[in-house]
């Protein structure tokens, strides 16, 4: 082990016993439940022995807004993210080459996943109460990963290398100050949301008890916990292949939770090499695989009123599937028919790209509140999300109505866009977090376009 390896390990030994102490001395259950708002900080400290926390050194609440301008002002300076995310990971992994194992073998999505997080932090730095609910669910779902604090205060240092090589010449104090605080910000947010979900596993093993092929790339399969995982119809969870340590999909949960303790998700092989080839090609039944801490923005909410429109885009039937039989479960037979209409627009490429066709049929056939709109056809790719937003909205949605969307990215932001032009609110339009990017900062902050995804999560849509 070299020494600064063993520096490393030292400081993580003392990060995992201050944080033993916080949750022994805390009187209200687990650290980072209690009631107050905003983020306490500070909850460590980085590899060069400064502290980072929610707070600054004067123990005022952090301002964002000026590092917000001080970070745009500068940032042809460290832009292309790609470039100096793998300068950081070089810097990291060089330092602490015992970190790597914590990361999967090919890279790319991890370098993706990142560039979302920093566009996201930079569009959010003028409004930290929303950085802290989203990154606090980050510290939550990446506890999976085997990440803990002093994991971060080592990345932290490797960022403040990769900026002064992608700055060069150019470097300021400043700048990089502006950065530690933007990062250190985030990360206390992760580890509170890390040390509230303590009473929970990390992740949660799980063997498949069934796989169906509906095609040559599409699966669908069914799995049974080790240990209770409880879930909301409409919520997704990562996925980890035994073929592929340390890389993580989301897939949603269909089905209603809980009637049988099994879980079932809908795979569409997507390419080569990845988790979903995994999961399609090469899962039979017996094997094992892993499950994230579920989550997810999909949710009936309140008893239903007016109308309902669920569109979905291939296998974002599996949320639908979950939403139908919770509303059916909801309902009591003799007031189904004075529900609101549900209408489930289903959108594919082809009339052969749509599956569980049986299933959706027979439950159609007994629910008199349903009605199922198969759209196919078009021009493949994002021309036929065109065609599915017009079917959508053929009929001028009610203001009272509302709409919940599951699909690719494109799909959503085009179907979401037809459903507020005709005239539903945009509040009343609901779907899983879209990933962030420059073209979603506003023009305020940067000439980049306007915003589109508001939220940044650990995984992007799920597939």
């Amino acid at each position: 082990m070299s020494a600064e390896d063993g520096t490393y390990h030292a400081l993580l030994a003392r990060h995992d016993a201050m944080r033993l102490r916080r949750q022994m001395l805390s009187t209200g259950g687990f650290p980072g439940t209690d009631s107050g708002s905003g983020i306490r900080g500070p909850v460590g400290q980085s590899c060069d022995g400064q502290p980072y926390g929610g707070q600054s050194h004067e123990g005022q609440p952090y301002e964002g807004a000026a590092d917000q301008q001080v970070i745009m002002r500068h940032l042809d300076l460290v832009t292309p993210f790609e470039e100096l995310i793998a300068h950081l990971y070089d810097a990291l992994f060089t330092r602490h080459p015992s970190l790597r194992s914590l990361f999967p073998a090919e890279m790319a999505f991890q370098q993706a996943h990142l560039t979302r997080a920093f566009w996201y932090l930079l569009e959010h730095l003028d409004r930290p109460e929303q950085i802290t609910a989203t990154f606090t669910q980050l510290g939550r779902d990446h506890r999976k990963l085997g990440v803990r604090p002093a994991q971060y205060a080592a990345f932290e240092t490797a960022l403040c290398e990769a900026l002064r090589i992608r700055a060069g010449a150019h470097w300021s104090a400043e700048l990089e100050q502006a950065w530690v605080r933007m990062v250190r910000f985030g990360i206390t947010a992760m580890v509170q949301g890390a040390d509230a979900a303590l009473h929970e596993p990390p992740c949660w093993e799980a063997t498949v008890t069934a796989h169906r092929l509906c095609g040559p790339d599409l699966a669908v399969l069914r799995v049974r916990p080790h240990e209770t995982f409880r879930y909301r119809a409409g919520q997704y969870t990562a996925l980890e292949s035994a073929r592929l340590p340390h890389t993580w999909r989301s897939y949603y949960l269909a089905g209603d939770p809980g009637r049988d303790g099994e879980l079932e998700f809908h795979v569409r092989c997507t390419g080569t090499g990845g988790v979903s080839e995994a999961l399609v090609c090469h899962t039979a039944v017996g094997d094992r695989v892993r499950l994230g801490p579920p989550k997810g923005n999909l949710g009936l909410g309140e008893e239903p009123t007016g109308e309902l429109r669920l569109v979905a885009w291939d296998t974002g039937w599996a949320a639908m599937k979950a939403l139908l039989q919770e509303l059916e479960g909801r309902l009591r037979p003799a007031s189904e028919h004075r529900t609101g209409r549900v209408r489930l627009f289903l959108g594919a490429d082809a009339l052969s790209d749509l599956y569980d066709t049986e299933y959706l049929t027979g439950f159609e056939r007994r629910r008199p509140w349903l009605t199922v709109v198969p759209v196919t056809g078009g021009v493949p790719g994002e021309g036929a999300y065109d065609r599915l937003a017009r079917a959508v909205t053929r009929s001028r949605p009610a203001p009272a109505g509302r709409a919940l969307l599951a699909g690719p990215p494109a799909m959503v932001r085009t179907v979401t866009a037809a459903l507020t032009r005709a005239g539903l609110p945009a509040d009343h339009v609901r779907h899983d977090p879209l990933p962030a990017g420059p073209r979603d900062l506003p023009a305020s902050v940067g000439a980049f376009g306007s915003a589109g995804a508001r939220v940044f999560q650990s995984q992007s849509i799920p597939a």
